[in-house]
């Protein structure tokens, strides 16, 4: 589904952002990319987007070289959410917020409307549909970034610190719609400093340090590999600490308090005690 080959990329001569990046994301991940400050997460994503091209290499979604087509083109198969919630609203209305982009794509009225109704009835936002998006609670105001996104029906569907700024319940509503928009199909790009959502959610992990892509594989394998984490400036989840020291008893790497439990109960019951 997408395809870095070889990227380079730097806002101003002399500079680089990022450094002869290489990766392939399958359909249908849930991968997250991680790293220090500076390591070009976002930037990354906006190449993948089509908003910036790179200096060296190409960027292929869906098979379409990047450098060659319009982000309006692209938009229509990869979503796009920013930080900032209020970086990406500016209509009237919820409903006029979410229409926008479908009326964008030169989609019929007809179009537009059954696919406003359809989307208002999924993400619940029906009861706020001719609020002005900026009132709503921060956590509600990105849900209404997501569902103007999806609207469009993209089949990627990137993820910019989504949970920054967030209390827990937002934050896990954020990342638990996600996850269900993955199993319906959907493939999720997330970048976010919260190692905690990375270990529970992502199946995969890809580590940026300082323009390079450092490390990629299974997010139990990157959450164990402390000094890369240490190097980047970045601790695991307390829980995934806890059961490398455990390790010597039997348990292998758990990512949530959940699975931890599960393990000390499987190993209990083998006759561990």
């Amino acid at each position: 589904m997408i395809r870095v080959e070889g990227v380079r990329f730097g806002y101003r001569p002399g500079e680089e952002v990022l450094s002869r990046v290489d990766l392939t994301i399958a359909d249908g991940e849930f991968a997250a990319i991680i790293g220090n400050n500076g390591s070009g997460k976002s930037t990354l994503m906006k190449l993948i987007l089509g908003l910036q091209k790179p200096t060296v290499g190409r960027v292929l979604v869906d098979g379409v070289d990047t450098r060659r087509a319009r982000v309006s083109t692209m938009a229509q198969t990869v979503g796009f959410v920013f930080q900032n919630p209020n970086d990406q609203l500016f209509s009237g209305t919820v409903a006029e917020e979410i229409a926008f982009g479908l009326r964008n794509a030169g989609l019929s009225p007809a179009e537009v409307g059954a696919r406003l109704e359809e989307t208002l009835d999924r993400f619940d936002l029906v009861g706020v549909r001719e609020v002005f998006p900026r009132f709503l609670a921060r956590g509600d105001r990105q849900k209404v970034c997501i569902a103007s996104v999806l609207a469009l029906r993209p089949r990627i569907l990137l993820l910019d610190e989504p949970t920054t700024g967030q209390d827990q319940r937002d934050s896990r509503a954020i990342l638990d719609l996600a996850r269900q928009l993955n199993a319906d199909g959907v493939t999720i790009l997330l970048v976010t400093h919260d190692l905690i959502n990375v270990a529970e959610y992502a199946d995969r992990v890809l580590v940026l340090k300082d323009g390079a892509l450092v490390r990629d594989g299974p997010t139990a394998a990157v959450m164990s590999d402390l000094p890369l984490l240490a190097s980047c400036s970045l601790v695991p989840p307390q829980v995934v600490r806890l059961s490398l020291g455990l390790a010597d008893l039997g348990l292998p790497v758990a990512l949530s308090v959940a699975d931890l439990a599960s393990a000390v109960e499987r190993r209990l019951s083998d006759g561990g005690a």
